[in-house]
């Protein structure tokens, strides 16, 4: 894999997790959203005020162009298993953000992921 195929998919994978962790942001004070048609026109409007939610699908659109050009420079048998860096950065910014836990078995398999990245990174 050339630097720059790397470096599009890593900077399309951070736009993900950013766009993933501002979406989050973005219901945070909402609490669990229902499903029913009752209140859906009031979760819209709420959330269609929140500024957080157009960041996050601001990043979205940016990374899907970041990923059609690291696509075209990159086998997708390598670039799809990349995402999974997407995994790291969240449970970090979700624990230093959100307070959310990190335990023993999520740190494992974070270990685990990056080995992963590692090895396909080098193939």
């Amino acid at each position: 894999m050339t630097m720059s195929g790397f470096l599009l998919i890593l900077t399309g994978v951070l736009l993900n997790a950013v766009a993933q962790l501002a979406l989050k942001a973005s219901v945070k004070g909402m609490g669990a959203i229902s499903l029913s048609v009752s209140g859906s026109s009031g979760v819209a409007l709420r959330l269609m005020s929140e500024p957080w939610l157009w960041v996050g699908l601001f990043c979205y659109g940016i990374s899907v162009i970041i990923w059609i050009l690291a696509l075209s420079r990159v086998d997708v048998s390598i670039a799809y298993p990349m995402l999974s860096i997407g995994y790291v950065v969240n449970a970090f910014a979700a624990w230093m953000l959100f307070g959310e836990v990190l335990s023993v078995a999520k740190l494992a398999g974070i270990g685990i992921i990056i080995i992963g990245v590692y090895i396909l990174a080098r193939a």
